[in-house]
C-alpha cells in the first residue's frame, strides 16, 4: 500500500500509550470500590439496561470487524455479508431463551460449564471447558494481532510493541476489576465506537457519494449481489453457523447474563444489541463490496481503510488508530476475563489440587501465561484465520448436542461425547487444508475427481454443516 498514508511512529506509539493508560486507569479507579469474588465473576449481579446493551455490543464486536467482513464481502458478496450480520447478532436472541433457563436452573451461577457439570458430571465438562478456553484464547490471539497489524499499516510500527502496549494495559485493570471493570470500560468504549464509526460512515460517504450504493456494485461486480451466485449462499450460510456457534460458547456472554439484574433488564439489552450489531457488520461488508467494485487490486481485508484514508489526512489516521484500539481493547478484557473466571469457578472441579489452592490467584497464572503466548504469536503477525477457523469447527460440533440437552433431560453423558466426536472426526475429515484446495477426505484419502465440483469448492461450508448437523443425527439414531 502507499505509504503516504503512515503516521510517524512516534505520534503512533504516543496516542497507544495514551489511549491505552486511559483504559487501564478508568478500569483500575472504578474498580477500587468494587472489589470482591462476585464483582469479579458477575458484577454482582446488578448491571442495569444502559451498562449491559453497551458491553454486550461492544464485547461482542472488536478489531476484527474491520477486517473480516470487508473481505468476506468480496468473494461472497451479499450473501456473507448477511451470514456475518446475523452470525455475529443471532446469539443475542439465543441467549433469550437460553439466559432464562440457566438463570433458573443456576440462580448463584457465572458459566455455561457449571450446567454442563451438573448435567452430565466430570468428564464432558472437562472436554467442553477446554474447547470454550481454546476458542477464546485464539480469539484472543486474533484481536491483539489485528490491531497490531493495523498500527503497522498506519504507522510502520512494529508488531510486537503494539501487542506489548495492548496486553498489559489491558491485564492491569482486568485482573484487577474483573467483570465490573470490564463492564465499566466497555460502556465508554462503545460509545467511543459508536461515534467513531458515524464519523467514517459520513467521511467515506462524502469521498464517495457515487460510488458508495447497490447501483455502483452492481455496475462493476453484479455477481456479488446476484441471488443466483451459489457462492453467496454457501458463504452466508458458512459464516452465519460458525459465528454463531462459536459466540454461543463465549463466557463472556454467558457472565453478562448472570450480572443483568434481572431477567428483564437481560432481554431488554439483548434484544437492543442485537439491532445495534446488524448493521455495524453490514455496513463493514458493504464498505468492503465498494473497495473491491473501486479497485479490484486492493488486499481484500483492507478495503474499509483504502476507502476511508483517500485524502491520506492525519486526522484519520489517528481516528482509525482510536477506532482499532478501542474496538480491542474492549473485547481482549472480555476475553481476559471470561477465561479468568472459567478457572476460578471451575478449576477446583477440573483439576482438583490436594492442598487448599486460591484459584483466583492461580487463575491469574493461567492469564499471564497465555498473554506471553498471545504475545509471541501476535508479534509474527501470523495470519491465524485458519486457525480461527478450526477453533469454530470445535466449536460447531459441540452446539447442538450442549444446547439440545438444556431441554432433552434424556441425554447421556456418553452418547452426548459420541455425538460431539463423530461430529468433529465428520468435520474434520472434510474441512480444509490451509491453500482450501483439498480436505483429508476429498483430495487426499480419495481422489477429488470423485467427488462433484460443488463439494470441492464448498469444503469448509460442508465440514461446518457436518459438524453442526451430524451430531444430532447420532443423539437422534441412539434413541
Amino acid at each position: 500500500m502507499d505509504n503516504t498514508y503512515y503516521l510517524s511512529q512516534s505520534t503512533s506509539l504516543i496516542l497507544v500509550f495514551i489511549i491505552s493508560f486511559i483504559f487501564a486507569f478508568l478500569g483500575i479507579y472504578h474498580s477500587k470500590k468494587n472489589q470482591g469474588l462476585n464483582n469479579y465473576l458477575t458484577a454482582n449481579r446488578n448491571i442495569g439496561l444502559f451498562s449491559l446493551t453497551t458491553s454486550l455490543t461492544a464485547s461482542a464486536l472488536g478489531a476484527w470487524i474491520l477486517f473480516g467482513p470487508v473481505s468476506a464481502a468480496t468473494w461472497g458478496g451479499i450473501g456473507a455479508i448477511i451470514g456475518y450480520s446475523l452470525g455475529t447478532a443471532f446469539p443475542m436472541f439465543f441467549l433469550i431463551y437460553l439466559g432464562k433457563k440457566i438463570r433458573k436452573e443456576l440462580p448463584k451461577g457465572s458459566s455455561l460449564i457449571e450446567f454442563m457439570r451438573k448435567k452430565f458430571g466430570k468428564s464432558l465438562f472437562k472436554f467442553v471447558l477446554l474447547m470454550t478456553i481454546f476458542y477464546m484464547f485464539i480469539f484472543l490471539c486474533a484481536e491483539v494481532t489485528a490491531v497490531a497489524v493495523l498500527i503497522n499499516y498506519i504507522s510502520g510500527t512494529e508488531l510486537w510493541v503494539t501487542a506489548l502496549i495492548v496486553l498489559l494495559s489491558t491485564l492491569a485493570y482486568t485482573l484487577y476489576g474483573g467483570l465490573k471493570a470490564s463492564i465499566f470500560t466497555d460502556n465508554i468504549q462503545m460509545i467511543v465506537i459508536g461515534i467513531l464509526l458515524l464519523i467514517s460512515f459520513i467521511t467515506i460517504y462524502s469521498f464517495t457519494e457515487t460510488q458508495f450504493s447497490f447501483d455502483f456494485i452492481k455496475e462493476k461486480n453484479p455477481h456479488l449481489l446476484s441471488s443466483s451466485y451459489v457462492p453467496g449462499y454457501t458463504a452466508g450460510l458458512t459464516f452465519f453457523i460458525a459465528v454463531a456457534a462459536t459466540n454461543l460458547f463465549h463466557q463472556g456472554n454467558w457472565q453478562r447474563v448472570y450480572a443483568a439484574k434481572n431477567f428483564k433488564t437481560l432481554k431488554q439489552s439483548l434484544i437492543i444489541s442485537f439491532f445495534i450489531i446488524i448493521p455495524i457488520i453490514f455496513y463493514m461488508g458493504f464498505s468492503g463490496m465498494v473497495a473491491f467494485s473501486i479497485d479490484p487490486n486492493i488486499r481484500p481485508d483492507l478495503g474499509f481503510f483504502s476507502l476511508l484514508l483517500r485524502e491520506q489526512t492525519i486526522f484519520l489516521s489517528l481516528f482509525i488508530i482510536t477506532l482499532g484500539l478501542a474496538l480491542t481493547i474492549s473485547t481482549v478484557d472480555t476475553l481476559i476475563n471470561a477465561i479468568s473466571s472459567l478457572i476460578v469457578v471451575d478449576g477446583k472441579a477440573t483439576f482438583d489440587f490436594k492442598k487448599k489452592t486460591n484459584y483466583l490467584i492461580f487463575s491469574r497464572y493461567i492469564i499471564l501465561f497465555l498473554s506471553v503466548v498471545c504475545f509471541f504469536i501476535s508479534s509474527k503477525g501470523l495470519d491465524i484465520l485458519y486457525l480461527f477457523l478450526l477453533a469454530d469447527l470445535f466449536c460447531c460440533s459441540f452446539v447442538l448436542t450442549v444446547f439440545y440437552s438444556f431441554y432433552n433431560k434424556s441425554i447421556s453423558e456418553k452418547a452426548a461425547y459420541s455425538s460431539i466426536m463423530v461430529g468433529l472426526i465428520g468435520g474434520f475429515l472434510i474441512f480444509p487444508t490451509p491453500d482450501f484446495s483439498k480436505s483429508l477426505l476429498v483430495g487426499i484419502l480419495i481422489p477429488q475427481e470423485f467427488f462433484a465440483p460443488f463439494i470441492s469448492q464448498s469444503l469448509l461450508f460442508l465440514s461446518f454443516v457436518v459438524a453442526t448437523f451430524l451430531p444430532l443425527i447420532v443423539i437422534k439414531a441412539k434413541k
